[in-house]
């Protein structure tokens, strides 16, 4: 059998054992040349060929439920699910999302995008299913960089207090999350996989007894009690812990012999309370280059598969701009010994792993876990460190109370720099920047800042470092900067609060934040050539926003039209127009930003199309506020 025959997962039941690794086959050679092509998660999903496989036959999935964790290790889920035969559209626009999705396919029984939801919502399923007096498995597959995440360990926390609610979670261990996982948890883990096989100590003993004269086959209880004591003395680091938590342990298990797999799901299906069985995979499986170099491979832009080089770009870009804040961090920690770079394991997107290369001792990497490193960096704050926390906007708002409660509320110097913020492209929406303006704009004490372009990003580094009077945020977008020069050293703090005019016009003023400062200055040239002159503010700070500069200009003026690639509600373009009732300045204000909408997975310029942000339709839409039979400008 071809995997493209496979048009439901219920197809794998009866299929032997070699039909089933040929299948895995196909499904490596699918996923490889897909992400070779169009740039996606790598090392995840080749991880799971065989786990979701061997898991998939002994459930029936007209009925019963699988939850992924993350959702980026689902990609063999997709195209046993119905979805090979389009998996090659995998993150394009109007293709398959990179991540799971309930609207997609029925398959998809939870949504994810962030780590350690999925014991939380199998959890519940399961006990909806109970309420309810259905009958169907439940099953949860989390990686073991997620059990860094607090909630999934809450979430173990309240299943091992219900013994009697069916669950199967499926602890994915591959000993990395992006980056090498950290913590206690993860050397619990490496012991196991280090210890001898539970496996082979239980059946070899078995194998023994059996051959006893007169004793072998009468002993079937005191065996079993015995193979107890003996799994207790084999896995004394996370099985034991498991089992005291109200679980059964099963494992480990290699993640990559079906047959094994295999039985010991099956096994576990037979349990009336909660499982868990420990699966050894190895990320990247079935690449050697993505085997070798597993934080590299996690995710890859489009790349030649036979040598795994990325595909070099036509012509030469500017750096990124989360490189250019990674340097920038580096030289100023040179110089100052209290700043503290904080990554929630995400080192290398957020360039943190420059920072651990060249000063080591003033590298913190939490794991899977915002909330603590939130609160960290606010004890560090405390006693007159300088906690620099690199979270991607999205995943910052997996630590809003600790936030709130811990840094704004004792007006703590921890400096928040919040990269992929705005749209980030095939990620979709669970990754997508669009709400930090917005839930950080109402905090008390906090400062919102975000640059025009690389340079002055550099600047705002400096800012942040050297703000010691509260809390201070930095917002960047993904992707690369304008090419425009930058300095080495000698970055001069911006002054709080205050933005810049970079072009003077009597029609129209517009306000930029951000990265759409530049496409404000774009479209401002194209108002020109049409008669209308703009007089261009770089705003710099959403908070405290610079009225001074502002208000009399928008009194003088009479229009207003605010710019910002994040949600409309509660963001910049609200902070301008409260800021202007305010003060009694009544102006016509129209707001460009993300409406009211989820962005979904397209390249990040397919985005901005889509929601009005390029210059041509912002020029579009300011000449309509003049005259609508103004000719269009051509998008």
């Amino acid at each position: 059998m071809h995997i493209s025959e496979i048009t439901h997962p219920n197809q794998l039941h009866g299929l032997s054992i070699r039909q089933l690794e040929q299948i895995a086959r196909q499904i490596r050679e699918k996923h490889l040349q897909t992400v070779a092509a169009t740039g996606g998660h790598l090392g995840p999903g080749l991880g799971v060929v065989e786990l979701t496989i061997a898991l998939y036959q002994t459930l029936d999935l007209d009925r019963d439920k699988v939850i992924w964790d993350v959702g980026h290790q689902a990609y063999p889920h997709k195209m046993l699910t119905g979805r090979y035969d389009r998996f090659h559209t995998l993150r394009q626009k109007d293709g398959i999302a990179g991540y799971l999705k309930r609207c997609e396919s029925k398959f998809d029984h939870f949504g994810a995008g962030h780590a350690s939801t999925s014991i939380s919502a199998a959890l519940g399923m399961a006990l909806a299913r109970d309420l309810k007096g259905e009958n169907f498995k439940v099953v949860a597959i989390i990686g073991d960089g997620a059990l860094t995440g607090g909630m999934a360990l809450e979430a173990i926390n309240h299943a091992g207090h219900l013994p009697h609610t069916k669950l199967l979670v499926v602890l994915n261990d591959n000993e990395m999350s992006i980056s090498p996982n950290v913590g206690a948890i993860s050397r619990y883990l490496n012991k196991v996989r280090l210890s001898p096989p539970m496996q082979f100590l239980t059946d070899n003993l078995e194998e023994q007894f059996k051959h006893i004269p007169f004793v072998g086959e009468s002993l079937s209880p005191e065996l079993e009690r015995v193979k107890e004591g003996m799994k207790r003395l084999a896995v004394p680091k996370v099985g034991a812990v498991i089992e005291e938590l109200g679980f059964t342990y099963m494992g480990p298990v290699d993640g990559h012999n079906l047959e094994d797999l295999i039985s010991t799901f099956k096994a576990a299906h037979t349990h009336n309370g909660p499982v868990l069985v420990h699966v050894a995979t190895v990320k990247g499986k079935g690449y050697a280059i993505a085997e070798q170099d597993q934080v590299g491979y996690h995710a890859q832009s489009p790349f030649n598969l036979a040598t795994g080089k990325a595909i070099p770009s036509s012509t030469p870009k500017p750096p990124g701009y989360s490189k250019v804040f990674a340097h920038t961090l580096v030289k100023l920690a040179e110089n100052n010994p209290k700043i503290i770079g904080i990554t929630a394991a995400m080192a290398t997107g957020t360039g943190l792993d420059k920072l651990q290369a060249k000063l080591p001792k003033q590298y913190i990497d939490v794991g899977i876990a915002e909330q603590h490193a939130v609160t960290l960096a606010a004890g560090l704050a405390c006693e007159g460190m300088r906690p620099v926390a690199a979270i991607y906007s999205t995943f910052l708002q997996r630590a809003y109370d600790q936030v709130v409660h811990d840094v704004c509320i004792q007006n703590l110097p921890v400096f928040f720099c919040l990269d992929r913020a705005g749209i980030v492209g095939a990620d979709g929406p669970t990754h997508q920047g669009m709400y930090d303006i917005a839930y950080l704009r109402c905090l008390p004490n906090m400062v919102l800042m975000a640059p025009k372009d690389e340079a002055e990003l550099q600047r705002m580094v400096a800012t942040g470092v050297n703000y010691t009077d509260g809390p201070i945020a930095l917002r960047y977008p993904r992707g690369n900067g304008y090419g425009v020069p930058l300095m080495e050293e000698g970055w001069e703090p911006l002054p709080i609060g205050k933005g810049e005019i970079l072009r003077n016009g009597d029609d129209v003023l517009m306000v930029g934040y951000g990265s759409m400062v530049y496409p404000t200055m774009q479209a401002a040239e194209i108002l020109s050539e049409h008669g209308i002159e703009a007089t261009v503010i770089n705003a710099r700070f959403a908070k405290p926003l610079d009225t001074e500069l502002i208000l009399p200009l928008a009194k003088q003026i009479g229009r207003v039209v605010t710019l910002e690639e994040g949600c409309l509600i509660g963001g910049f373009g609200s902070a301008v127009a409260e800021s202007l009732l305010d003060h009694d300045v009544v102006v016509p204000v129209t707001r460009i930003g993300v409406p009211d909408v989820l962005v979904d997975h397209a390249q990040p310029k397919e985005s901005m199309a889509a929601h009005g942000l390029t210059p041509p339709q912002i020029a579009e839409r300011v000449m309509k506020l003049f005259s609508p039979k103004l000719s269009a400008v051509s998008t």
